[in-house]
């Protein structure tokens, strides 16, 4: 498709925390951003997570992967009818990520999604920049260097993403964007928070922290965690949700309390120790993600940074949507042929635009009656 100047776009985004779904309407022509618009959130059921959950570390084929991206796509086409937009983004669900290896697994066709919505959608953002060497992971920072600008940033700062798994972004809001960013995931975040309150609380995640909050973590397990080789590799770096699975099998006698205090400590130590890597102090650090929320992770990182701590509220984003609104400034970059990564960002070798577009099958008989 042709793009000119500014279109609204949609993005959607279902993470690695498996809740549910975001979406979120932004109007840019891939550059900058114009406008923030209506958002949305459509929950999975209960039922619907057992299916994601029981697909995870599965490859295109095996079993249970079909029903699991019947439901990515069912939940995606139930929220996204509910916009109008130009064009939309579908991120899909990641089930497995192994670059350098099998590449990368996102559940869900943008196929299907177009046929629903009647738009051009834009999905499979990461299989390209793997192919092509890169992580395929994170994909936000090109949105993080937008969203700096459109704050009125002027220099060096560092968003934070606390999902499943952590990723930071540097950036240089003075540089051109190939050149501005550097990213990387910096750990485990949620993913091994969640695990634990469901498996021994009975509830979805720990709300605001207060378990955590209130116990008392193993710095020698923390600190044995760190000796693991991912942390000594230089970035750009990613991981798949369940790397560091092993290393969570925690003590059957420690309290609910302290093993989130533990597990908290040991988010906010890998992102200490991330942040080492950046090219310069950052003015800040903005966090964004549901992480944001946990009274135990935003203290330990203020405590543990030498810069500022803020969720991302504290310069007008909304941290809830970032993601979502991040794969809909991606998808016109993608369909105006500019690139979405970079060698600082992914360790691909050279700047790349990833993702497919797909046509609503009204536009591709359109097209095929032209042609004929």
């Amino acid at each position: 498709m042709k793009i000119d100047g500014p279109v609204w776009a949609l993005g959607a985004m279902s993470g690695t925390s498996m809740d549910g779904v975001d979406a979120a309407l932004l109007r840019t022509d891939g550059e900058e951003i114009f406008e923030f618009g209506e958002s949305g959130y459509r929950a999975y059921s209960e039922a619907e997570r057992g299916l994601i959950r029981a697909a995870q570390g599965r490859w295109p084929g095996a079993a249970g992967v079909a029903e699991a991206a019947e439901v990515v796509e069912t939940a995606h086409a139930e929220l996204l009818s509910r916009f109008d937009c130009d064009l939309a983004g579908f991120h899909g669900q990641t089930l497995a990520h192994d670059p350098g290896g099998r590449g990368t697994h996102q559940a869900g066709d943008g196929a299907v999604l177009a046929a629903v919505l009647g738009r051009p959608v834009v999905w499979d953002f990461r299989t390209a920049d793997v192919q092509l060497g890169g992580q395929g992971a994170p994909l936000a920072p090109f949105f993080h260097h937008a969203c700096a600008r459109w704050a009125g940033a002027t220099v060096p700062v560092a968003i934070l993403n606390l999902g499943g798994v952590g990723n930071l972004t540097w950036l240089d809001p003075s540089l051109p964007v190939e050149e501005a960013c550097l990213a990387f995931d910096t750990g485990p975040a949620n993913a091994p928070m969640d695990d634990y309150a469901q498996a021994h609380l009975g509830a979805r995640y720990d709300n605001g922290g207060g378990f955590a909050a209130s116990g008392t973590a193993d710095q020698t397990r923390v600190e044995a965690f760190l000796n693991h080789p991912y942390f000594s590799r230089m970035p750009p770096k990613s991981l798949d949700r369940n790397d560091f699975s092993s290393a969570f099998e925690l003590p059957p006698e420690q309290s609910a309390e302290d093993a989130l205090a533990t597990l908290a400590a040991i988010c906010v130590a890998s992102v200490a120790k991330g942040m080492e890597h950046c090219p310069a102090p950052p003015a800040r650090l903005l966090v964004t993600g549901g992480g944001r929320h946990n009274a135990a992770l935003m203290g330990g990182l203020a405590a543990a940074l030498p810069c500022p701590v803020e969720p991302v509220e504290a310069v007008g984003l909304n941290g809830d949507m970032l993601e979502a609104q991040a794969f809909a400034y991606l998808a016109v970059r993608v369909a105006r042929g500019m690139p979405t990564s970079s060698p600082r960002t992914t360790g691909v070798a050279a700047a790349v635009g990833g993702g497919r577009v797909s046509q609503p099958p009204s536009a591709i008989g359109a097209l095929t009656s032209n042609l004929g």
